[in-house]
């Protein structure tokens, strides 16, 4: 039996420009914190768009490209694992989803925002929808977008270390990765403030 195919709509209201946001990597233990934001013409359809955790990565680097292609506007943007250290990993993320937003041209009038917290200094309206990834289309392009974006660039950084994999597990603490940490310490990409990788564990780092 078939699946029934999936059609988010574009915005929750098509009279003003609206981006989604979202985030990728909180909780990773290497690289930067990565957001996306994007505003979609209110038309648009692009049928099983939806949260990027339930995409293959073929499908959604398939995704990523439409998108850049059909979006009125696309921006990506990042916190460092250094301003990550000095803020802490939400302060982090809401600096990097700032980063994205601010880079959209046109400007967007209304921001959509995956998850229950947000904070700004900008003067945008928005709202914060649980779940928003798989619930409006926008939003669930953001997630697409950085999880590319971010997925790519931490494949970049892992071949100057090979030993820690970072093109299979994209800076999470998965096994081989905290076995890499433990025979050769830490990279200048890893997060220092997260328990695995704190400097206590690590005297002469």
């Amino acid at each position: 039996m078939s699946r029934e195919v999936i059609h988010l709509p574009a915005r929750l209201r098509a009279d003003r420009l609206e981006a989604g946001v979202d985030e990728v990597g909180r909780g990773c233990l290497a690289g930067p914190v990565v957001a996306a934001a994007v505003i979609l013409p209110p038309t648009l359809d692009l049928p099983g768009l939806t949260d990027s955790k339930q995409l293959t990565p073929h499908k959604r680097e398939a995704y990523d490209l439409m998108i850049r292609e059909q979006a009125v506007a696309v921006s990506v943007g990042s916190a460092s694992p250094e301003e990550i250290d000095q803020m802490n990993i939400l302060g982090a993320t809401f600096l990097a989803m700032q980063r994205a937003i601010d880079g959209l041209r046109p400007a967007p009038e209304y921001l959509l925002i995956d998850g229950n917290r947000f904070r700004t200094t900008k003067e945008i309206p928005y709202e914060t929808i649980v779940g928003g990834d798989g619930r409006v289309a926008s939003i669930a392009a953001a997630s697409i977008v950085a999880k590319v974006y971010r997925d790519s660039l931490m494949a970049r950084l892992g071949e100057s270390y090979p030993a820690y994999h970072w093109e299979r597990n994209a800076g999470y603490g998965t096994a081989a990765h905290l076995e890499a940490i433990r025979l050769y310490g830490l990279t200048p990409h890893h997060r220092r403030s997260f328990a695995p990788c704190r400097p206590s564990l690590f005297p002469d780092d």
